[in-house]
């Protein structure tokens, strides 16, 4: 088919672009986001399964943390040289703008595969895959713990509630339920240190 045929040559612009990219941004994490958009999708019947595997696929291409690129550049570029019509490649472009959730806070994608796509992309901030991007972007940028930490109070501990369909509601509850039970440890084993710390000023050594 040729919808699985530009999918695959997607696959191999995105792996090329994010070659070496090592804060949880890469190509590995875009093919889980295709993963998780197709699987929703199957819940979808009316949903054009093509166009949300090309915006799974591209949604991280002119990301605004990676690339200093305007109007959708690099996707446009792919979609344009594999003969993707204009107004298709516009469509496709839509979607993959309201999938960010910094530049799309408190607004839900008015298409049915902008809702996909968006709760595809969250699902990989959600359990642990989230956790491991969260420290791996943090440790890449010189944020300390403390600094990840509060990212899962301002984003990630918010997204269960923001999945805009049943399908990404329903995947989004277990790895939700994760995130807190790491939290919860995370405290536990902070406050274990905290409590032998030595006091200020006494070195740590018995008197």
């Amino acid at each position: 088919m040729a919808g699985e045929n530009l999918s695959e040559k997607a696959i191999e612009y995105i792996t090329a672009l994010f070659r070496d990219n090592a804060d949880g941004h890469g190509a590995d994490h875009t093919l889980r986001v295709y993963r998780n958009a197709m699987k929703i999708a199957e819940n979808e019947p009316h949903c054009d399964r093509e166009l949300i595997a090309l915006a799974a696929l591209l949604h991280d291409a002119d990301d605004h943390k990676l690339f200093r690129t305007e109007n959708n550049t690099n996707a446009r570029a792919f979609l344009a040289e594999n003969g993707v019509p204009e107004e298709r490649a516009d469509r496709i472009c839509e979607v993959v703008n309201t999938v960010s959730f910094s530049q799309n806070r408190g607004h839900i994608p008015e298409t049915l595969e902008g809702k996909i796509v968006q709760d595809a992309d969250r699902q990989d901030a959600l359990g642990a895959v989230g956790i491991a991007r969260t420290f791996a972007y943090g440790g890449k940028h010189g944020r300390p713990l403390e600094g990840s930490v509060q990212h899962f109070y301002d984003k990630l501990l918010l997204l269960k509630d923001l999945m805009n369909t049943e399908s990404g509601k329903q995947l989004a509850e277990g790895r939700h339920a994760f995130l807190e039970a790491f939290l919860n440890e995370l405290e536990e084993e902070l406050g274990e240190v905290r409590d032998t710390e030595p006091a200020p000023g006494t070195g740590g050594e018995a008197t």
